[in-house]
């Protein structure tokens, strides 16, 4: 198999690398991801004029990607340059409104917002556990319930909300004005949000939505196992670059041949969490597509939180400090465990099936 990017992606992964290495350094990243709205809105315009959201979807949706590489592709570029940026709700939601044919020119254009409402209190990763309610009220809908953690959030213009209709989930659009959201900053930065809905009018988007549904967080995981591995990639060099100038006795640290296997460790560790990825990437859209999804993000789980305490053990006190990089990406990768279900529910996953 040739893992080599296309002429078009290599493309846009240089123009992203690029661009967020140069408006996302580490003090005005932090800057822009811990205080609110919990992203720059001038950037956002700019990541879409650059093609970040039209990658993020096909053809037929007005887009010019949408495979799993093409998802790769951006979020692995944002995972080096630990950007906030709430690309990944825009994600959802395109998957979401290509299922169901509907318009997404404001999505991938920059100048619509949206955020896909999936985890609530009792059920944060599985779908067949969501209890918000629809019902109808005239020719639209009204919905009940309580979203939790809804990536991009805060700055949503439009929610796509799953919902249990009688006895299938479906998913509804619902205007962020007539919700309650209350948005907050992640604890590695950028934002999210707690949405609550009593009697809120929605229009229905999708009535049996279970299988759009996972396709969606099945891209979802594709993408944060991607960005998990530009951050993993991004640290480990931090790290060996750190053992090459810090001195002991005498000596570089990076001399020390236990450290230098431990170097090797996380490098091993981060080449299988790409192989991985290539290949939940590879099944997207497929039958197999859920099962790998889910073996992707238990190995990704797994080598993210090896990598972030090496690095931290390694590197000593520093790795510990506001002002260093490394513990924002230690948090950061620590984080993606949590987004769209964590190491133990995907091993659950894939010993069920």
């Amino acid at each position: 198999m040739d893992f080599d990017l296309t002429e078009d992606r290599q493309m846009l992964s240089d123009s992203l690398t690029r661009y967020l290495k140069d408006k996302y350094p580490f003090e005005a990243r932090n800057k822009v991801a811990y205080a609110a709205p919990y992203h720059a809105p001038d950037r956002w315009a700019e990541l879409s004029e650059l093609g970040a959201m039209f990658a993020l979807a096909p053809e037929e949706a007005g887009g010019f990607g949408g495979s799993g590489f093409d998802i790769s592709v951006v979020f692995e570029a944002m995972g080096r340059a630990l950007c906030p940026e709430p690309v990944l709700g825009a994600l959802l939601a395109s998957r979401l409104l290509s299922a169901a044919g509907a318009d997404q020119e404001a999505l991938l254009a920059g100048t619509t917002k949206y955020a896909v409402g999936l985890g609530e209190l009792e059920a944060p990763y599985a779908l067949d556990l969501i209890e918000t309610q629809a019902r109808p009220s005239g020719d639209a809908y009204v919905l009940n319930g309580r979203k939790s953690a809804v990536y991009g959030g805060q700055v949503a213009d439009i929610f796509l909300i799953a919902a249990k209709l009688e006895d299938k989930l479906a998913v509804f659009e619902v205007s962020a004005d007539k919700a309650s959201v209350t948005g907050y900053a992640m604890m590695d930065g950028g934002g999210a949000a707690e949405v609550v809905l009593e009697d809120v009018p929605a229009k229905l988007l999708i009535g049996d939505a279970a299988s759009a549904l996972q396709d969606a967080v099945n891209a979802g995981i594709v993408a944060l196992c991607s960005e998990a591995v530009g951050a993993m990639d991004v640290l480990q060099t931090m790290t060996v670059e750190y053992l090459g100038t810090r001195k002991q006795f005498g000596r570089p640290i990076g001399s020390f041949q236990a450290l230098q296997h431990r170097a090797v460790d996380m490098l091993t560790e981060i080449e299988q969490a790409r192989s991985i990825t290539i290949k939940a990437a590879s099944e997207l859209g497929g039958p197999d597509a859920t099962r790998f999804a889910s073996m992707a993000k238990n190995l990704i789980g797994r080598a993210g939180r090896l990598i972030a305490e090496e690095s931290i053990q390694m590197h000593g006190g520093i790795a510990m400090t506001w002002e260093y990089p490394g513990s924002h990406y230690a948090k950061r990768l620590i984080m993606i465990d949590h987004q769209l279900g964590d190491t133990d529910f995907h091993l659950s996953r894939v010993i069920a099936a």
